[in-house]
């Protein structure tokens, strides 16, 4: 599983460099607005997936037959929220568009719900198989994911789809993924017999894991909302060099999430037998702290360099952001990594305070500074602010685990 988030992540930043040279700076920035967007629903397919991984190892989906009948039922409804959400973001692409600041490609902003949607299947399927500990599976198409993502993406920008080619890679990928876990569900769960009792419906699973879904959601928006805004309030080529700055200033953010898999089982066993759990959480910090420097280090150094050679000589005019982005991805990976604490630790106070964040950030972005330093000074604000409050609720947290 290590293996195949590391090629997944490997063949993401391929992605990125390849799609940055042949869409260009201004194509690159509408690119990115879609896949910001899409981040933000992606998250609560992860959480999904850890419940139903969760709910699978407990033997509470029920005895073989009882889970494949469970698992079709979700498949069932999942199919008919797809056709339903694609309807609808067919008739609403406009609007869609408009929000996310991609007007010219209507049709590929109307594919991030369908996408949406197609995510949650693909989760629910691999949270069953890692609940039964089928991993193999899980691991290749975590690797066909985003192998998909690349060549159908090629594939469609080849054939004269552009921008929204690039994008439909995705739900095109999702889609066979999901089909190719269901042969392996197939292979791997009993077939349902006539009388398998009743199975366990999908929203019971969402209620029962709402706490870490909202705050995933949460932080979801603060990492990603700022690439939307700026392709609004920005010109092409300014927005596409803020996105290219942005992918490289979260590297520590995707290092975060590696540790976070750790840290919250870790810091539920310790709380369970009464020790501190305080320890696992700065291990994590000290970890971050490793990866953040020598980066931080670079964007403070030769930014421009980094952004030429990593994105190519049209995406280096957000150069001078970049080391405030980088200062503000290493306070968002801080707040991760609280976050999957406090989740731990079965806290939800801090919630609040982290939603009144989100909500703020795009507000400020709309109507502050005009240049890229100042619109990611910003954005820093925003996260020491997130950071620092969620710290707050985390040190309460382990003063009452420890009690």
């Amino acid at each position: 599983m290590a293996a195949a988030t590391l090629a997944n992540n490997a063949i993401q930043l391929i992605f990125t460099v390849v799609f940055t040279r042949l869409l260009g700076a201004t194509g690159y920035g509408t690119l990115a607005a879609l896949v910001s967007a899409f981040l933000i629903l992606m998250v609560v397919g992860q959480a999904v997936q850890t419940a139903a991984a969760r709910e699978a190892a407990l033997d509470r989906l029920g005895h073989p037959e009882l889970l494949r009948a469970t698992l079709r039922a979700w498949t069932q409804r999942m199919l008919v929220a797809l056709v339903v959400v694609a309807g609808v973001s067919v008739l609403l692409r406009d609007q869609f568009a408009a929000i996310i600041g991609v007007d010219d490609v209507p049709w590929a902003a109307a594919a991030i719900p369908v996408s949406g949607v197609l995510w949650m299947l693909v989760c629910l399927q691999r949270g069953a198989l890692l609940g039964l500990r089928v991993y193999q599976p899980v691991g290749v198409s975590i690797i066909g994911d985003a192998a998909g993502r690349l060549l159908f993406g090629l594939l469609l920008f080849g054939v004269g789809l552009g921008v929204t080619g690039a994008y439909l890679g995705a739900p095109v990928t999702f889609a066979v993924v999901a089909l190719w876990l269901e042969r392996e569900l197939h292979h791997h769960v009993a077939p349902v017999g006539g009388d398998h009792g009743k199975v366990r419906t999908l929203r019971s699973l969402v209620g029962d894991g709402w706490a870490p879904i909202v705050g995933l959601l949460l932080l979801a928006l603060l990492q990603n909302i700022d690439v939307i805004v700026a392709k609004h309030r920005f010109s092409g080529d300014e927005a596409g060099s803020y996105a290219a700055a942005a992918v490289a200033a979260k590297a520590v953010v995707w290092v975060a999430i590696g540790i976070g898999l750790h840290l919250l089982p870790e810091s539920t066993r310790r709380a369970a037998e009464g020790r501190d759990p305080r320890r696992v959480l700065l291990r994590a910090f000290a970890m971050v702290a490793v990866i953040a420097a020598p980066a931080l280090l670079i964007f403070a150094v030769a930014p421009e360099t980094l952004l030429r050679i990593a994105f190519g000589p049209d995406l280096t005019l957000a150069a001078d952001a970049l080391l405030p982005l980088g200062l503000a991805m290493t306070l968002l990976a801080i707040a991760y990594l609280t976050v999957q604490y406090l989740v731990a630790l079965h806290r939800t106070t801090f919630l609040w305070a982290l939603g009144a964040v989100a909500i703020a950030e795009p507000i400020l972005l709309t109507t502050g500074n005009e240049s890229l330093v100042g619109f990611a000074t910003i954005v820093l604000g925003v996260q020491c602010v997130a950071a620092a409050s969620v710290l707050f609720f985390g040190l309460r947290a382990r003063g009452r685990a420890e009690q």
